[in-house]
């Protein structure tokens, strides 16, 4: 971003209401540190845990780091302007936070989309799921979901550093955000608009359509099992990924609803809080609350800690 007057911008935050500052921030606070107790317990336990060694866990240890790394890149700063009073942020930091916030957004798009494939792999290929995921193609899988972030990031990131700020400096969000930040620059953001608009229907489309496809064809060997036990239990092994990725996709509908970034950034305000700080303390609990065997491995831990507290 190219500009030779404004060094600093203001973040406007959630609200101009003083008296709802302090119940921001502790609902924040709360979030964000349920957030971090809960991707890191799920990261520990899947480290630790003997039985927790399959491509699965694998896939939601790294799930669980990127929500860790997502939400630290949105909230604490906003967490900081409240507690100081102070809403300025420097240019240089603002450009870091546009780039973490998408690159990490984008990412996660993708790692649900191969987690999704490894649930289909798993139902309906189980006597060939250890051949097929194995560890070299789950590191290249989740290698591949962070270069397909950045590769989609990056184009409109290029034009993105090249916008200039004449007047305003006021960004409308509680973080530096592409559409709240195109809102306010001098330049003419059209091309950038489209292309901004072009990786997020990319992303969404390709991931979307793993993750249709695979549900498909759980879905078809599901119905195909003889006993309600085995379906049942199938539904089980899958249910707490398809709550994550329809409020993920569910959320990202609702922001790209109004393409435009000179068009109001308010409603989006709420969608973007639900995935920065309510959907990344929630998914620990789904995935914890529905999964026999991660509630077993934290069942054990908490034993092993009792007995090290008696010694």
């Amino acid at each position: 971003m190219k500009n030779h007057t404004i060094t600093t911008f203001i973040l406007l935050g959630l609200t101009d209401n003083p008296q709802l500052q302090i119940p921001i921030f502790m609902f924040l606070f709360l979030t964000y540190m349920l957030s971090i107790t809960g991707n890191l317990t799920i990261i520990s336990l899947t480290l630790v845990g003997s039985h927790l060694k399959t491509p699965m866990y694998y896939f939601l240890q790294n799930f669980a780091l990127l929500e860790i790394s997502f939400t630290t890149a949105c909230i604490p700063r906003y967490l900081y302007n409240i507690t100081t009073g102070d809403r300025s942020i420097t240019y240089n930091i603002c450009v870091i936070q546009v780039f973490f916030t998408d690159v990490f957004g984008v990412t996660e798009f993708f790692l649900l989309a191969a987690m999704s494939y490894d649930r289909y792999v798993a139902i309906c290929k189980p006597l060939h799921y250890m051949s097929i995921m194995n560890s070299r193609v789950c590191r290249r899988l989740v290698l591949c979901c962070w270069i397909s972030g950045l590769l989609i990031i990056l184009p409109p990131l290029t034009l993105f550093l090249d916008l200039k700020f004449c007047d305003s400096n006021v960004i409308d969000y509680f973080f530096c955000d592409a559409s709240p930040i195109l809102k306010i620059s001098c330049s003419d953001t059209w091309l950038i608009e489209q292309l901004v608009i072009v990786c997020a229907v990319l992303t969404f489309i390709l991931t979307l359509v793993c993750v249709v496809l695979s549900y498909l064809y759980i879905l078809k060997t599901i119905l195909r099992f003889p006993s309600a036990q085995q379906r049942k239990r199938a539904f089980s092994t899958c249910s707490s990924h398809m709550i994550v990725v329809s409020i993920t996709y569910g959320s990202c509908i609702f922001i790209y609803i109004k393409p435009s970034a000179k068009e109001s950034v308010a409603i989006n305000k709420a969608v973007t809080l639900l995935m920065t700080s309510i959907a990344p303390m929630l998914n620990p609990f789904i995935y914890t609350l529905r999964n026999k065997q991660v509630r077993r491995a934290l069942s054990d831990s908490f034993k092993k800690l009792a007995l090290i507290a008696k010694k």
